[in-house]
Formats: C-alpha cells, structure tokens, sequence
C-alpha cells in the first residue's frame, strides 16, 4: 500500500505534540546503527528528556559492539512503536545522531534516567558491570497513527 492509500484507510500523520506525549508514554524501541553491511538493530530501554533527546544505558562487558558503532555513527535511527490491535496502533521515526555522555555531566542525568524502565537481568548487572550513557540527539522525526477502524469497517448506524 501507498502512504497515500494508508492515509485513505485511516492512518494519520502526528503532531509534534502527539509525538512527543508518545516518546513521554514508551520505554523501549529499536536502535539502528550503520555498518559495513546491514544496519546494526537492537531493542533498548530509553529516557525521553520531553525536547529533543533520548538517553540509553549500555552495559559495556569486555567489548561492546554497540557502543563501538555508536562510537563510530555520523547517524542513528530508533524507532518507537505500539500496536494495541490490528487497528490501534502509532509509530515514531527518529533520525539523529548518538553520542556517549561525558562523565562530568552523567551524574546529573544518573537519577532521571534512572526511572527508564529496563528488564531484570540488566537491573542486576548495573551493579557489577562497567556502564555508559548514551545521549541520541533527534534532528528528525516523523509519527503516523491509526487509532479506530478503517472506512467500510465502522458498525452500521441505527436508523430507529
């Protein structure tokens, strides 16, 4: 389907306003980062600073290619998504560029993204593993939505 047929079934472009109450409401979405060959995705747990920032913590280990290619990357991609149902659902493109967050300025920024929501295996290795905070400046965004049923699929009014 074109973007222009989407857009006839009921899929609508969001706001800016929309999409930043979304980025506010989600936690996880998928990181992009290039390569030599395909991109590089992974699922990441994220703070949203409700203007044009998100920040990831990564868990370094002895070697981490994520960060390496964030390290590397002139430009990222994450993009957030929820699908309630078959006709309920949004989805946030970001385009912007990563960078790690120095040391002197992540104290400030321990405790706000401390609140981002992170699965339990990573909780427990915060506190034996090396971290760095990464800072995902967002220089583009683009959010489509389809919230109800598409035209043709409505209940038939009542003519009482």
């Amino acid at each position: 389907m074109t973007i222009d047929e989407l857009t006839d079934a009921g899929m609508a472009q969001m706001t800016d306003d929309e999409i930043r109450g979304f980025l506010s409401s989600q936690h996880v979405g998928v990181l992009a980062l290039p390569t030599d060959g395909a991109p590089s995705m992974r699922p990441l747990s994220f703070w949203y600073d409700g203007d044009h920032g998100l920040y990831f913590l990564y868990i370094l280990g002895d070697s981490s290619r994520k960060a390496l290619l964030s390290d590397e990357a002139a430009a990222a991609r994450f993009l957030v998504y929820r699908a309630e149902a078959l006709f309920n659902w949004r989805s946030v493109l970001l385009t912007g560029t990563i960078d790690a967050v120095p040391e002197t300025e992540r104290a400030a920024l321990d405790a706000k993204t401390a609140s981002q929501r992170r699965p339990d295996l990573f909780k427990q290795a915060l506190d034996t593993a090396e971290t760095a905070l990464y800072r995902f400046d967002i220089t583009e965004w683009t959010g489509v939505e389809h919230l109800g049923l598409p035209a043709g699929f409505e209940e038939p009014t009542s003519t009482d």
